[in-house]
């Protein structure tokens, strides 16, 4: 492979990573989409450069690789938040106040802990619980704060 290609390829793929990251906040696309996709970019523009392809087939095979990466990204992110709303759901459930229900994906390693913090009935008769949730992601812990109430079907929405 040429310089050329490879300078190409690079700029592409750390384009695709700026692009993706920068709207992560307002997409709520999660860490592992973005590096799933930049891994993908940067993958499929190498393979279709190794394959003889010109500007263009290693252009599709960057756009190509980030599609596919991010969506296996997505699918872990999709994991995480599976455990999450499993113990969510749990501990909302049968938890008495200030007991914490804890998740962990033994697959990426991120977990959290859920603790409602009170419980108390609206005027329509619907029982509702605020809590308070840890959820560490790489490290990167963050806390947010809360208010379920269950539902006519026995689900839990959050309301606040």
């Amino acid at each position: 492979m040429t310089a050329f290609k490879t300078i190409i390829i690079a700029l592409l793929g750390l384009a695709l990573v700026a692009c993706t990251q920068q709207q992560q906040d307002q997409s709520g696309i999660g860490t592992k989409t973005v590096l799933g996709g930049a891994l993908g970019a940067a993958g499929g523009g190498l393979l279709a450069s190794q394959l003889g392809g010109g500007a263009t087939g290693i252009a599709a095979g960057v756009l190509l690789g980030g599609l596919l990466g991010g969506l296996a990204g997505n699918a872990l992110d999709q994991n995480d938040r599976e455990y999450m709303n499993q113990s969510t759901t749990s501990t909302l459930e049968t938890s008495k106040t200030g007991q914490s229900g804890n998740w962990q994906n033994p697959d990426s390693g991120n977990s959290g802990t859920i603790t409602p913090t009170r419980t108390f009935q609206r005027s329509d008769g619907t029982y509702c619980r605020e809590f308070s949730q840890t959820v560490n992601i790489g490290g990167e812990v963050q806390q947010a704060h809360g208010t379920a109430c269950r539902q006519p079907d026995g689900t839990w929405k959050i309301v606040e």
